[in-house]
């Protein structure tokens, strides 16, 4: 067989339905472009339509990059737009959607047998299970998408392991066991899986997960080998040597129209938003944003805002929108917020372009839900953060912004709210003093505060060179096209770029 080279390789990818998955996954399909091979990404309708024009933009460039969609299984049972996690709004609803995703494999199967040139190999979200077997039908390598970090696969490879959670009440605190640092939890902060009574219903789904990443040819991370070394180091030595860093992927949008639209079209003006921003004074503002399956309730909403306007500083509060934000929104209206905040706040209602604003020199810190998507895009901007964790992993990449990296403050936050549980939703954990206290501590001009921007500042400068030109993710993605040249020629792989 002839040598392979990138031009003729063909990556296949296919995202989650969700924001936090498929962006990431739509970032990296432009990446791998970037570097010579073809790269498909499968999908289903609403988000084809939603990326059709970045897309299209960055295959008029010249890039191979082509996306396809599949039609959505109405059969599932779930109403007519309720393709995307973000638009599930209950237990019934998410049960639906996951069976929604279990018809996809037969149709996916379909198209992978019609593309031309043959796939070389997947690379597919780690919650859809079944693309382990169809990677094994169609003899090519399946490789996960583990949209979290390397710490967080560290923590629950831990936990697997040591079970050390299991012997203690839902709200004492523990500390992992043989772990680079350490690190204090409660179960009430662990995700979902390690909490049998949460969503009960999705035990046997979250187990065929974990069986398909095990199973996996290997697995590409959003994430970069100078933020979390021990922990790089440490899941390669649990997976094997296929661990591919290769972030941040959010740094692939060079274009302001793409920063602008990633993710989604925008609520506000890219324009309007901009000349606001460069009207206040550098590293002044406080953006704010929960991320986009928030399910905090209006009262405690209400209380972020409030603790905003207490901080007396520039702010951009991003609500996003779904059925509780009207409450929100009436308040504001009502109550005179917007009035008493104007010209030192901004309000977007809906989807805000939220790498733009990061990147603006008047950005000071990010009040984040820590996602780790949004993690990730305050690291890059060289900002501290502001942390509220709610739900799934973001208690655990609180610690690594806390404890590891030393760049955030906390809210003080204590215990997830898992979704759908409205009746803890309803409930005020976070009090509006707490949310000026911890704005006025990471904008504070003392020499801690100072400390930690210096710090923000070093880990943005770090993920910037990581996907330059010879930077560590940058050869991690020059070593996973290799890997799959040599796969495709039966040779040995070689191993990840440290």
């Amino acid at each position: 067989m002839a040598s392979q080279k990138p031009h003729q390789l063909h990556f296949v990818l296919f995202p989650l339905m969700s924001p936090g998955h498929f962006i990431p996954i739509i970032d990296m399909a432009k990446l791998l472009a970037q570097h010579g091979p073809t790269v498909t990404i499968i999908t289903t309708p609403l988000i084809a339509a939603r990326f059709s024009h970045t897309i299209n933009r960055a295959a008029a460039t010249g890039l191979p990059l082509r996306l396809l969609h599949l039609p959505f299984p109405v059969e599932a049972g779930l109403p007519n737009g309720c393709e995307t996690l973000e638009t599930v709004t209950s237990k019934d609803l998410l049960k639906k959607f996951f069976v929604a995703i279990d018809m996809l494999r037969q149709p996916f199967e379909q198209l992978l047998e019609q593309l031309e040139p043959s796939p070389t190999c997947m690379i597919v979200d780690k919650h859809l299970p079944w693309a382990a077997e169809t990677a094994r039908k169609f003899r090519i390598p399946g490789i996960v998408f583990d949209g979290m970090s390397c710490f967080y696969l560290f923590c629950l490879h831990t936990l697997y392991v040591s079970k050390v959670h299991e012997s203690v009440p839902v709200s004492e605190p523990f500390v992992l066991p043989n772990f680079p640092d350490t690190i204090v939890l409660t179960r009430s902060q662990l995700p979902g899986m390690f909490n049998p009574s949460s969503l009960i219903d999705m035990q046997d789904f979250r187990e065929r997960v974990r069986v398909a990443e095990a199973e996996a040819y290997g697995t590409v991370v959003n994430s970069f080998h100078e933020l979390e070394q021990s922990y790089v180091n440490g899941i390669r030595k649990v997976k094997g040597e296929k661990v591919w860093c290769i972030g941040p992927l959010s740094l692939c949008n060079k274009d302001s129209s793409d920063k602008a639209q990633r993710g989604n079209k925008a609520s506000i003006d890219e324009i309007e938003c901009l000349k606001w921003l460069d009207e206040q004074e550098p590293g002044s503002v406080i953006y704010a944003c929960l991320g986009s399956i928030s399910r905090l309730s209006p009262p405690q909403l209400i209380e972020l805002g409030s603790g905003l306007e207490l901080s007396g500083r520039p702010f951009v509060w991003v609500i996003r929108g779904n059925e509780k934000a009207e409450n929100v929104y009436k308040w504001i209206e009502e109550d005179g917020f917007e009035e008493r905040v104007k010209g030192r706040g901004l309000v977007i209602r809906g989807w805000a372009p939220q790498v733009l604003i990061l990147d603006h020199p008047s950005v000071g810190a990010f009040l984040t839900h820590c996602g780790w998507n949004s993690t990730l895009e305050g690291v890059c901007a060289g900002v501290p953060l502001v942390t509220w964790p709610i739900f799934a992993e973001q208690f655990i990449n609180e610690k690594l912004v806390e404890v590891v990296l030393e760049i955030g403050v906390s809210v003080g936050a204590r215990s997830a709210v898992e979704l759908f549980e409205d009746d803890k939703c309803a409930a005020v954990a976070v009090e509006r003093e707490a949310v000026r206290k911890a704005v006025d501590e990471v904008m504070a001009g003392g020499a801690e505060a100072k400390e930690r921007r210096k710090r923000a500042r070093e880990y943005g400068e770090m993920a910037k060179k990581a996907v330059e030109e010879g930077g560590s993710s940058y050869l991690n993605v020059e070593l996973l096209i290799q890997d799959m040249m040599e796969h495709v020629n039966g040779m040995g792989p070689k191993e990840e770029h440290e």
